[in-house]
């Protein structure tokens, strides 16, 4: 998998990258946050929380902070492809000194509204407000995918088809988490509608991939 997921800014060895050999540090962080990522989207918290905390600490080092608040936003759009709304706390504390596309993505992270030409081109329609379920299913990449839907929900644009297509990715890549946080959603759509043979499939399906099935 790539540095980190698609809808970040930037990969971390463009900053060096007509170098033949690139330093230490980027070699470790690139590491670091290719397993981050994995260790998340499977679900396995220590371990996510290990690698983020060591890529973090390589990247530091380096006294550059839009390095760190890449990787801050990496870890905030794995959170919104789960479903997990929370403020982006890591990047807030480096907004000052990061870059304008930097705090344009966070933004986008929150659902809020921002110039869609500072995005990342894949995420271009959904800040523009011409995305749907089948533009977002139409991204070639299953992670930007995941957040562009995420960033829907988020900002009240979700639909029952994005779902469909956000819990489908997900069920594709084995990703459990966001497999999770999807399923639940779709639950708790079919509870409020009253679909109980809907909502026991999807019980199933939740308690399966839990480990519990």
């Amino acid at each position: 998998m790539r540095i980190a997921c698609a809808a970040t800014l930037a990969l971390l060895l463009a900053a060096c990258g007509s170098k033949p050999q690139a330093p230490d540090w980027q070699v470790s962080a690139h590491g670091a946050l290719q397993r981050f990522e994995q260790a998340w989207l499977t679900g396995q918290q220590r371990a996510a929380d290990a690698e983020f905390a060591r890529a973090r600490s390589e990247l530091a080092a380096t006294a550059q902070p839009g390095l760190v608040a890449r990787a801050e936003l990496t870890r905030c759009a794995l959170q919104v492809a789960s479903l997990v709304f929370e403020a982006c706390a890591g990047f807030d504390a480096l907004r000052v000194d990061s870059p304008d596309a930097e705090r344009a993505y966070a933004a986008y992270l929150q659902g809020e509204r921002v110039a869609p030409d500072l995005l990342p081109q894949q995420h271009r329609a959904v800040a523009s407000g011409a995305a749907d379920a089948k533009a977002v299913e139409a991204m070639a990449d299953p992670l930007s995918r995941l957040v562009a839907a995420g960033v829907l929900m988020r900002s009240g644009r979700g639909s029952p088809e994005l779902m469909q297509v956000a819990a489908e990715t997900a069920s594709r890549q084995g990703w459990r988490r966001p497999l999770l946080a999807w399923l639940g959603a779709q639950l708790r759509l079919a509870e409020q509608r009253g679909a109980q043979e809907e909502a026991a499939r999807l019980r199933r399906r939740i308690a399966l991939a839990g480990g519990q099935g």
